[in-house]
């Protein structure tokens, strides 16, 4: 298959340059089909460009568009992290609203520790918070 060491670095190097070319088209493709300021009709010609003369087309894309390619990327990576965010937030929190029964409980215990409330009302507000009623201590 391979005569010397030449022609093994020459496939070598053909294989790299048609990797890195599949790569970047892949990533206009991407870029392409995600801008939303781009109408069908405009993302059509540029695929059909792309198509029909690839190395030429992705040359022109770079130069015309590829500018804006990273604050694109940015952009789109910025609002999916806001997304994510959003919905842990919302998976996080109870529905209700209201905290839970550990929460109450420690918010309790640092009122106790700053002198706020007294033990016995940091006994009524553990009792409240874990849906007892809070027995009446003798004084």
């Amino acid at each position: 298959m391979f005569d010397d060491n030449g022609s093994f670095l020459l496939a070598l190097f053909e294989f790299f340059l048609f990797f890195a070319w599949f790569m970047c088209l892949f990533w206009i493709f991407g870029d392409l089909f995600r801008d939303k300021t781009v109408s069908g009709v405009g993302k059509t010609l540029w695929s059909l460009f792309l198509i029909i003369l690839p190395l030429l087309g992705m040359l022109v894309y770079l130069i015309v568009r590829g500018g804006g390619m990273s604050d694109r990327a940015l952009r789109d990576a910025t609002e999916a992290q806001k997304r994510q965010e959003a919905y842990i937030r919302s998976v996080a929190s109870p529905a209700d609203g209201k905290r839970s029964a550990t929460e109450e409980i420690a918010s309790a215990k640092s009122l106790l520790d700053s002198g706020a409330i007294t033990a016995a009302e940091f006994d009524r507000l553990k009792a409240n918070a874990l849906g007892q009623s809070a027995a009446p201590t003798a004084a």
